[in-house]
């Protein structure tokens, strides 16, 4: 699929891709989310059903099965 940025060139591929989400004062990381990425300007399209699969694993509130540090830009 063309990608739908004004003047890019680019196509969507499907990749599987980090998001982060900040939530309050948490910043919750998920790996391997299927996305679809464009080869030019990396915009990125995630599908209905993967929207609610990520806030269903938010509601969830399980513990996490690794831990990141974060680093505040000063």
């Amino acid at each position: 699929m063309k990608c739908s940025i004004l003047g890019c060139p680019g196509q969507y591929r499907p990749r599987l891709i980090v998001q982060t989400v900040k939530r309050g004062d948490k910043i919750l990381v998920f790996e391997n989310v299927p996305a679809e990425a464009c080869d030019v300007c990396s915009d990125l399209l995630l599908t209905p059903d993967t929207i609610r699969h990520l806030e269903e694993m938010m509601r969830r509130d399980e513990k996490p099965e690794k831990q990141a540090p974060v680093y505040a830009y000063t």
